[in-house]
């Protein structure tokens, strides 16, 4: 399965902003970005021409690396988007936000993208009381996403219970702490998607 392997980091320093790909250590002062908060590199302190093409695609990456999908897939995503009725835009974030590891992530079951990306491989996961271990696989309306009663114990879901409540949690899903359950009541709307992209900046990319 191909994946980014390199330090999640420097992307945040690519873009010039916290894409929140660390977890905890992004709220504090290890975090790279606020001591070298310039692209990595060489040239990294130089300052590149601003193009309108530059823009997309620097929208159009920091997109993928906020959800940790790579160049082919998140190409299939916007054609699929493209094809459905709507914005495509709104559409591409919709698909994106349904990703599973993206759910249990926002479900606070998970510090990161990465880490949730994780335990759903490692199998610690049911959708309507099936496993599934595939991170990109898409959650629909009224599904329900349970722990797996072996893995209850494990240090993320125990954490997750104790800090219930800590993180918001969008309102198209509802977390029930102790039971470490997931519902998933809709598919989100542009309005309660958090996510700090300008999705027509990536239409306009894909559209040339």
């Amino acid at each position: 399965m191909a994946r980014y392997t390199g330090a999640d980091c420097k992307l945040c320093r690519r873009e010039k902003m916290k894409l929140f790909l660390k977890g905890s250590k992004c709220e504090t002062t290890k975090c790279p970005i606020d001591r070298r908060p310039y692209p990595p590199g060489q040239h990294g302190r130089n300052r590149a021409k601003e193009s309108e093409y530059l823009l997309q695609m620097r929208e159009k990456q920091k997109c993928a690396r906020i959800y940790g999908v790579l160049e082919k897939q998140f190409r299939r995503y916007y054609e699929e988007a493209s094809r459905k009725t709507g914005r495509t835009g709104e559409n591409l974030l919709r698909i994106l936000e349904s990703r599973l590891d993206n759910v249990v992530y926002r479900a606070g079951f998970a510090a990161s993208r990465d880490q949730a990306r994780q335990l759903v491989r490692h199998g610690h996961f049911l959708v309507n009381g099936r496993r599934v271990d595939i991170p990109s696989y898409r959650v629909s309306e009224h599904d329900v996403i349970d722990v797996a009663e072996k893995s209850r114990e494990l240090t993320p879901f125990v954490v997750a219970r104790a800090v219930a409540g800590e993180r918001t949690v969008p309102p198209w899903l509802e977390v029930i702490p102790n039971r470490l359950r997931i519902l998933v009541h809709s598919l989100p709307s542009r309005s309660v998607i958090d996510t700090p992209v300008q999705e027509q900046l990536i239409v306009e990319f894909y559209s040339k």
